[in-house]
């Protein structure tokens, strides 16, 4: 028994023993690796944290143009639309989340130099994203397989660039000293225009400056911070201007070429007629050139009398909506001369909707209402007729009213409520041509004989005569004339209508030229430098002493760059142009 438990326990210590040189052998080449990565011999410092960020943006591109592709049952579409909707899919905002957060630690960790960091931040990137995009992704979106989405296939791709750059990163080391802005290296025309647009982009600025602030030593305070980096970035911009003022030296007491006024001067002048003239020009345009047919789905009309139950109530769809032939529009042009109207349309943009005559509905009145009705129009001195109409496509609703105190007409109205006359058309039809009179009838169920039993309306539309050719009455026609809306990639700027345009976009920039002209005054002693290399230089010098951790000196610098711009006389000689 004891050489059977003894034996059991030498085994069992073998099998621990061989397990855990099984484990070191795996670890241990690890950990030399890591360890030869962040203690290296030699290390070739670089910095290639701005092509990893312009990676991280490309893929933050694709993120929100293919958002479709990180959604569950989502189809290609733009962004715009699902935004106007308020739905926006759940993968696609945990992927655009992280993207976003994995720009945040890259940032600090450049900031701070950690290659510790930054390794495990590698490492933990590599191994989510990957279990990300080929298991999770996958069924989120219902795609079975990851080659199925070609757009996570180009996110991947892009992402791959930034795991090599990352990977060159760690593997030359981050640099000793983080000196201003890459695009401030050089003072040309292109780092100066890449700049300034780096600074139109909104809260870009001001997020890069608070994150610097916040994982950088200093003694500065964060408004202290800020003021030196608008400093620096002023003194840059003025830089790069006097460089090409000393590459296209002017010649004293020359006057500017034709070419330079031309093309500067003229592109100004036509860029602020534009302006001026946009939301004038485009309403007209985008209509006219870029609008789209907007043809009614529905045509519905109501008659009613006096604010009763209505009269009359039918409506047109499909085959009775017909459009007009070139044709009829060529008839209607030589037949009224209405040009003005009538030019601003084409056929296309025409339809006839043919409403039958006889009413939809029966006229369910009460008896009571009747009655009222009756009483109503043999007492009054006027009556109120109503006729609504519907167009089916964007709520597009009218209605006119208009006033009879013809005491005739009431009296018919009357005779045919009770009975006693079934209809009763007017003779002067000739006289009404232009305003298309309408025949009313009311009709009764054969099995009816009483008043109130079965009935409904039966309205016609009345042609008049030409000469010997008696008039007709038909079912009702309403040419519709169906202007132009806008395409729906503009109905974000054509919905503004025209006073919406001026007030957002006129009067903005507006705003925006005048602070331009004006108040140049104001600022000659901080922009109209001859020779700002001493500032320059004064600036990154508080960067170097705070890289090289002598917050002492970085505080005596930065009181010695504010007094210098307290004092106009001190500036001034700061600023004198060198001399041999």
């Amino acid at each position: 028994m004891f050489k059977y438990w003894v034996k059991n326990e030498w085994t069992f210590s073998v099998m621990v023993l061989f397990c855990l040189r099984s484990a070191l052998h795996i670890y241990l080449p690890i950990r030399q690796f890591f360890y030869d990565i962040i203690h290296p011999e030699y290390s070739p410092v670089c910095d290639v944290y701005a092509l990893m960020f312009l990676i991280d943006v490309v893929n933050f591109v694709v993120i929100i143009f293919g958002y479709w592709a990180f959604g569950k049952h989502s189809a290609a579409a733009d962004i715009t639309d699902a935004l106007g909707e308020d739905q926006v899919p759940s993968a696609f905002l945990v992927m655009l989340l992280i993207q976003f957060g994995t720009m945040i630690v890259d940032r600090a960790l450049y900031l701070r130099k950690t290659l510790v960091g930054k390794c495990v931040f590698q490492v933990v990137l590599v191994f989510g994203i990957h279990f990300w995009m080929f298991f999770i992704l996958p069924g989120v979106t219902e795609r079975s397989e990851f080659n199925m989405n070609q757009v996570a296939q180009l996110w991947y791709f892009v992402k791959c660039i930034y795991f090599g750059l990352s990977a060159y990163q760690i593997k030359c080391g981050y640099p000793n000293r983080v000196l201003g802005n890459f695009l401030t290296k050089n003072y040309n025309y292109l780092n100066l225009f890449l700049f300034q647009g780096f600074r139109l982009v909104p809260f870009l600025i001001e997020l890069r400056a608070v994150m610097d602030w916040v994982w950088t030593d200093t003694t500065l305070s964060l408004g202290s911070w800020i003021c030196v980096e608008d400093i620096y970035a002023n003194i840059f911009i003025l830089k790069c201007w006097r460089e090409s003022e000393k590459k296209y030296p002017h010649t004293p007491g020359q006057k500017k070429k034709m070419v330079v006024k031309y093309g500067m001067g003229g592109f100004i002048i036509f860029f602020l007629i534009s302006v001026i003239w946009f939301p004038l020009l485009f309403m007209s345009l985008v209509k006219s050139v870029a609008g789209v047919t907007n043809q009614p789905l529905d045509v519905s009309i109501q008659l009613s009398i006096a604010g009763y139950e209505p009269l009359f109530t039918m409506s047109a769809q499909e085959q009775n909506l017909m459009p007009y032939s070139e044709a009829g529009l060529n008839r209607l042009t030589n037949l009224y001369s209405a040009m003005q109207f009538l030019v601003n349309y084409m056929a296309e943009d025409i339809v006839i909707a043919k409403i039958k005559s006889d009413a939809s509905l029966m006229w369910s009145i009460s008896p009571a209402s009747r009655d009222a009705m009756i009483h109503e129009l043999s007492n009054s001195t006027h009556i109120y007729i109503t006729l609504r109409w519907v167009l089916l496509r964007y709520s597009t609703v009218g209605e006119h009213t208009v006033k009879y105190e013809d005491r005739a007409l009431r009296d018919q109205i009357v005779q045919m409520l009770i009975g006693t006359q079934h209809s009763d058309r007017p003779e002067d039809l000739q006289m009404l041509a232009f305003y298309r009179p309408l025949s009313i009838k009311l009709q009764r169920a054969e099995d009816s004989g009483s008043a109130e039993g079965g009935q409904w309306w039966m309205v016609e539309e009345c042609t008049p005569g030409q000469g010997h050719i008696q008039s007709s009455c038909h079912s009702i026609e309403i040419v519709v004339f169906n202007d132009k809306v806008s395409p729906s990639s503009l109905g974000a700027l054509a919905g503004q209508g025209i006073v919406g345009l001026y007030m957002s976009v006129v009067l903005v920039v507006g705003k925006f030229v005048r602070e331009f002209f004006n108040g140049i005054s104001r600022s000659i002693m901080f922009e109209e430098l001859p020779c700002v290399d001493r500032v320059l230089k004064l600036c990154t010098d508080i960067f170097v002493v705070r890289e090289t951790g002598e917050m002492e000196l970085e505080e005596t610098l930065f009181e010695k760059l504010i007094f210098l711009y307290r004092s106009p006389e001190t500036m001034i000689k700061m600023t004198r142009e060198k001399r041999d």
